[in-house]
């Protein structure tokens, strides 16, 4: 089957208009120009793919926090994040275990010009992690949908479908370097635990238009120690 039939096919499952876009989806067709400065290019997104992208200048700041030569992006989505790393880091290795999501994380990358930069693999990130090697591993694992923010606080064992603190244990296995990507209400302790006793965790809040966005907890040698003594 030619690449070309699969875009097309592709799109008339996921491309979507002003006029045919879900009413629980207009909130964030809004934004596409913040989750992706290319969209009006021909980006391509799935229902969760809407709601659950990076915003493409946090992604950016992202990227630069992980410059290196290998990272695994161990659930890529629609390739927010991948894309701009494959502007940072010499390799990246894309997972995600649904093929829709994959297939736009491929076609987005192609518009952004980086494909050739990045390996996309169907498959479960954890029954992957035995024959992974990488520099930095960025988990941003699904969080349950919008609905994450209707809970006080955010639980990453209960919460992660695939239990949080399991996900970041098992990634040990790759590298110490990890950056996790969690959501405003996240509960603190769990993600500095993570870490170890005697080990630092570096936890960023990250802001636009003034307003809390994200969390993002750095762990190993992406901690800036620099930061977190004047933070002190």
């Amino acid at each position: 089957m030619s690449s070309s039939f699969q875009s097309t096919t592709l799109e008339k499952r996921v491309r979507y208009s002003a006029k045919t876009v879900p009413d629980f989806l207009k909130k964030y067709w809004t934004q596409r120009s913040v989750l992706f400065s290319k969209y009006k290019e021909g980006i391509l997104m799935d229902e969760e793919g809407w709601y659950s992208v990076t915003p493409e200048d946090i992604a950016i700041h992202i990227a630069e926090r992980c410059r290196c030569d290998v990272i695994i992006d161990a659930f890529c989505g629609v390739g927010g994040n991948a894309i701009q790393f494959a502007f940072t880091c010499h390799q990246v290795i894309a997972i995600d275990i649904d093929e829709t999501r994959l297939m736009c994380a491929k076609h987005n990358a192609m518009i952004y010009g980086v494909a050739d930069r990045i390996e996309f693999i169907l498959g479960d990130y954890l029954k992957l992690i035995p024959k992974l090697k990488a520099d930095i591993v960025f988990l941003s694992p699904p969080w349950g949908g919008p609905n994450y923010l209707s809970s006080k606080t955010f639980d990453i064992k209960t919460m992660i479908p695939m239990d949080g603190e399991k996900l970041f244990r098992e990634s040990l296995k790759i590298t110490n370097n990890i950056a996790y990507y969690l959501p405003r209400n996240v509960n603190f302790q769990q993600i500095t635990n993570l870490a170890g006793r005697g080990n630092t965790c570096e936890i960023q809040e990250v802001y636009a238009n003034r307003k809390l966005k994200t969390i993002v907890a750095y762990y190993g040698e992406l901690v800036d120690m620099d930061f977190c003594e004047n933070d002190a």
